[in-house]
């Protein structure tokens, strides 16, 4: 199934639940790009036991898919003075959550508790901060289905699924704030940038 071996399909069929998905991204260390950039498969992902946001969205869609769900995943976009992030994205109960991965404290696990994807974009807005506090969260995708891509084989590709992040990059982005607003924002309390800092996985580790 998908270019899946059995072993690969025993462990996302075993990952039967948004708690258990998010748990099993939790335990795969951050990828520092140590050989330089990098957007892993999800098989890639498995077998080396690391990956950053889109990676890791990648293969929390595809454990959906083996669910029943549409392996369905979200950019959001910040200033130019801070980075993307994507999640992978589920319905439950008629609501949105949202899985994701990160080094830091938060921008992390969403209940389904969000009505709309704009709630949920907005779940993450004072959490998305700058060194300097500056609340740079800007827009976001609509929900993107991996299964556009079953042709170029994200699933198993050995190589890099460019053609995924640049697809995030060039689709169409909802505005979150207009000028006015963002003009007016205020900066992020110093005790929320020294928690900001809080990372899980050193680069030595």
């Amino acid at each position: 199934m998908f270019g899946l071996n059995i072993d690969e399909l025993r462990l996302l069929r075993g990952l039967n639940s948004p708690r258990k998905i998010q748990d099993y991204l939790d335990l795969l260390k951050i990828n520092f790009e140590p050989e330089g950039d990098t957007c892993l498969s999800p098989r890639r992902v498995m077998r080396e036991r690391r990956a950053h946001c889109i990676e890791a969205a990648c293969l929390a869609a595809l454990a959906f898919r083996l669910h029943g769900q549409p392996p369905l995943v979200l950019d959001l976009t910040s200033s130019r003075h801070d980075f993307d992030h994507v999640v992978a994205l589920f319905k439950q109960h008629g609501c949105w959550g949202a899985v994701s991965k990160t080094n830091h404290a938060v921008l992390r696990y969403r209940e389904p508790v969000y009505r709309t994807l704009r709630e949920l974009v907005l779940s993450y807005f004072h959490e998305y901060f700058d060194d300097k506090g500056f609340k740079t969260l800007r827009s976001y995708s609509p929900p993107v289905d991996l299964s556009r891509f079953d042709r170029q084989g994200w699933v198993t590709n050995e190589k890099n699924n460019w053609f995924v992040a640049q697809y995030l990059a060039e689709v169409r982005h909802y505005p979150l704030l207009t000028k006015a607003q963002i003009a007016t924002l205020r900066r992020a309390h110093p005790v929320e940038i020294k928690a900001g800092e809080i990372v899980e996985w050193k680069k030595s580790s």
